[in-house]
């Protein structure tokens, strides 16, 4: 068999005629952004057992199969999650295979006998409109034999495999000479199966964004752990930035070292002296500027790391409580903004119950943090809660699932 070489840049029927080889069930090697494939029809059990022997691949080891849309998820999987259609609509084309529930139309030679399919969809122009003149899905493993270094070139593929398979493509050199990063979501906790050309941190941090984060905020004694408290019964991953905060003064020596280095003396040993620190940043307004910008930042890192690793464990749904989501910026990671308020006699009540403090420093306390007035007009929804908690618990829920609903 004489291997042909199409060049589609100088031959306008190459694209048509390498489709047409597809077609009829033979072996093509096809250029992709990041390897060469060895393509044959994905649908077609025969041309698909064709690759596994030219490569020498164990029939244990499922193949990839490359589609020209993400419209092809529904054609050929079950049981697909919406935030497999948002990593789709972020990385497609590019270097991403998702692992799905696979439907029967895909033969059981390219599942490896499992109840999963793996897609992807390229990002080279070539391969794109052979995809869509052929009408079919390619399996398309790297073009090369089993153990061997995968190909870049046209060349290197008919290096391996020449009088092997009916045509190569040459598309010329592969941009990224690297694998695509393949994730598993056919199951939650998500996982990612082989580390590619796509940086893992990336599909993290499109799922996170994919998440309904609902904020919430208020001053101390409003009712913000009840509020919570109904967003956990809906599922939401609670993050409390004040707890996170007092954590990582424990733990993040690099945000004790910055304060250390904005205010010296007031970190020793790795030991934060609250008092040093209190003494030095609220009697000037400069300093505790920039010590919010300090902690702000890291409390920041801290709650998108939390944020990424919910959603890689398939959760949908976040809560950010803090006093100073506004102020932080945090608020911008949020769907909605939800501000709990409550009468002044009323949350100083609450916190003498609560902390068995006296009512000079309930007051205090009340009195240093932000009027109702501020979050009535910074909040895009506010919950008064100055009736029984039965009642409010209801508003917050009601309120919750319209926020969701429409978030």
């Amino acid at each position: 068999m004489e291997t042909i070489i199409f060049h589609p840049e100088t031959d306008k029927n190459a694209i048509a005629e390498a489709a047409a080889i597809l077609r009829r069930g033979g072996l093509l090697g096809i250029p992709t952004e990041t390897v060469y494939g060895l393509g044959a029809d994905g649908l077609n059990e025969d041309a698909v057992r064709r690759i596994f022997e030219a490569k020498g691949r164990p029939q244990d080891n499922p193949l990839i199969l490359h589609v020209p849309d993400a419209g092809w998820l529904e054609r050929c999987c079950v049981d697909i999650p919406d935030t497999a259609y948002a990593l789709a609509e972020r990385f497609w084309p590019g270097p991403l295979t998702i692992v799905l529930k696979s439907k029967d139309i895909v033969p059981n030679i390219v599942r490896a006998g499992g109840d999963t399919v793996a897609l992807r969809c390229p990002d080279h122009p070539m391969t794109q409109a052979m995809l869509k003149k052929a009408h079919l899905p390619f399996a398309a493993p790297s073009a090369n034999p089993s153990g061997e270094k995968s190909p870049v070139t046209a060349q290197e593929v008919l290096g391996y495999f020449d009088g092997k398979i009916a045509a190569v493509v040459d598309g010329g050199k592969c941009g990224l000479g690297k694998e695509s990063t393949i994730i598993d979501m056919s199951a939650a906790p998500y996982k990612i199966l082989r580390r590619g050309a796509l940086p893992e941190e990336e599909i993290a941090a499109a799922l996170a964004e994919s998440l309904k984060v609902v904020g919430i905020t208020g001053g101390t004694g409003c009712g913000k752990t009840t509020a919570l408290r109904e967003l956990e019964k809906l599922g939401a991953l609670i993050i409390d930035c004040d707890a996170l905060y007092h954590d990582m003064l424990k733990t993040n020596a690099q945000m004790l070292g910055d304060i250390e280095r904005s205010f010296p003396g007031t970190v020793t040993d790795g030991v934060l002296d609250r008092k040093a620190l209190g003494a030095t940043v609220f009697s000037n307004e400069a300093a505790l500027v920039e010590l919010n910008a300090i902690t702000h930042h890291y409390i920041g890192l801290e709650v998108s790391k939390k944020l990424r690793e919910w959603a890689m464990s398939g959760g949908k749904i976040a809560a950010i409580d803090a006093i100073a989501l506004l102020e932080s910026g945090l608020g911008e990671k949020c769907c909605a903004v939800v501000g709990i308020v409550a009468e002044k006699t009323t949350r100083i009540e609450r916190i003498m119950k609560r902390d068995g403090i006296s009512y000079e420093y309930a007051m205090m306390r009340v009195n240093a943090q932000y009027p109702n007035e501020y979050f009535e007009q910074k909040c895009e929804y506010v919950l008064h809660n100055d009736g029984s908690e039965d009642k409010f618990r209801k508003e917050c829920k009601n309120l919750f699932k319209e926020v969701l609903k429409n978030g």
